[in-house]
């Protein structure tokens, strides 16, 4: 068995509980998360985020998709809603989450730029500058935000510390977990770095490292105990489906929604049978609402809804979220022994612009970090770290931060509405996963 003493927080999480102890930081117990103070001019420019890739192309393939659903898509709808009928819910295959008692939280990530806590920064060597980061910790960290993520407040919930990354290699904690999360992560192709499959398999290589430690009579980050007991999120998908989006026509886009499926089946059933239980596996946000999207240079306003979101891109995000939930209740069926909870972010996140003055939010489809001002401010060839590009003065009043990514103010909300439960099946607290 591994040691018993908990390790020493990183850096990041030892702020984190300075911070708690005054009102700067409620951990998602508040709505918003006011910003600091403007930072000074930024020092150089680096790599823009590889979730932000140019869209030229997907102009014209937007301009193309139909507003009707065409056949063939809601056959293959259809089909999804009567085999979720024919499956016992996972509420019905799952009571609660699978965690000897006595037991300490321990948190695995798997996922793309939402959830990277600087995974992918410290694989490519990127020296992300101010104002990443600036709301809270308050430098970059290899996060895509100006402060948290929602799945640090996650963390905070559970008081444990921010996941470390496992291609980080020094001031890491992993004592609590590892996030392999990385930027620009889909499904396809699997073989990739960093998609999750890839990821899957750095995850077997830490565990059996820390094991083959402890075995040798080291001190190993995590034992086989805590590997057991692991909450295992997924979270990833986005770039899979806006890549669709941006080549083809609606009803297509919805064809290719099994392989990405198959590919989080794949990886659900490889951490199963290497003895993983609890499973919190995240759908997919409102992409017809992110700057980004909206950017793209369109005919006319045709397929934008009510709050000025497109609705191809929403529509395509709920189809998959219910894909996504019909394969969580098979699995659920399948692995008796697990506990397989799926959240369905699209209404969290749809929300934040549909009612955004009751979040305090005045700008919910603007960039904060970005350029070429109203109605998006946002460019596709100048990200957020280019040196022309000037942030807002606060990001607690937006949404977006760079156009693709959520400001540390939107993730709180998105966070609290996951600890309710309310958005999950089955229904369980997060925030109580093993609770000592």
């Amino acid at each position: 068995m591994g040691p018993q003493n908990p390790v020493v927080p990183d850096s990041d999480h030892h702020l984190y509980l300075l911070r708690r102890r005054g009102t700067s930081s409620r951990a998602a117990r508040t709505d918003r998360v006011q910003a600091k103070p403007k930072p000074p001019p930024r020092a150089h420019a680096t790599p823009r985020s590889p979730m932000s890739a140019a869209a030229g192309a997907g102009g014209s393939a937007m301009r193309r998709r139909r507003a009707v659903l065409p056949a063939a898509a809601a056959a293959l709808l259809l089909a999804l809603a009567v085999s979720a009928l024919a499956v016992p819910t996972a509420a019905a295959a799952s009571s609660g989450f699978r965690c000897r008692p006595g037991s300490r939280p321990v948190l695995f990530n798997f996922g793309d730029s939402n959830s990277d806590t600087g995974g992918m920064a410290a694989a490519r060597g990127w020296h992300l500058t101010r104002p990443e980061g600036r709301a809270f910790f308050p430098r970059p960290t290899g996060r895509f935000c100006d402060g948290r993520l929602t799945i640090d407040f996650l963390c905070e919930s559970l008081n444990i510390s921010y996941l470390s990354p496992f291609l980080k290699a020094l001031g890491s904690n992993y004592s609590r977990g590892a996030n392999f999360a990385s930027a620009g992560a889909a499904t396809q192709p699997r073989d990739v770095p960093f998609a999750l499959h890839i990821q899957v398999q750095e995850f077997l290589y830490f565990r059996d490292r820390s094991l083959e430690l402890i075995d040798q009579g080291l001190s190993g980050p995590i034992d086989a105990q805590g590997f057991q007991n692991a909450l295992y999120m997924i979270d990833i998908g986005q770039n899979d489906v806006n890549a669709l989006l941006s080549n083809l026509p609606y009803d297509q886009v919805i064809a290719k929604f099994p392989p990405i499926l198959a590919e989080i089946k794949d990886a659900v059933q490889t951490l199963y049978s290497n003895g993983s239980r609890n499973f919190w596996i995240h759908g997919t946000g409102a992409l017809g609402c992110l700057p980004q999207k909206l950017a793209i240079p369109r005919k006319n306003d045709s397929d934008l809804d009510q709050y000025g979101c497109l609705k191809t891109y929403n529509r395509a995000a709920v189809a998959f979220n219910t894909a996504l939930s019909n394969l969580c209740d098979q699995l659920s069926v399948e692995m008796k022994d697990a506990t397989i909870v799926h959240t369905d972010l699209f209404p969290i996140k749809y929300d934040l612009v549909a009612n955004h003055t009751k979040y305090g939010f005045d700008k919910p489809l603007m960039t904060c970090c970005g350029y070429g001002g109203p109605p998006y401010n946002y460019d596709f060839n100048k990200g957020c770290q280019s040196k022309d590009v000037t942030a807002c003065d606060d990001g607690s009043k937006f949404v977006s931060w760079d156009g693709v990514h959520l400001t540390e103010a939107a993730n709180a909300v998105v966070a609290k509405a996951i600890l309710s439960s309310q958005y999950s099946k089955p229904s369980l607290k997060f925030d109580q996963f093993c609770r000592v």
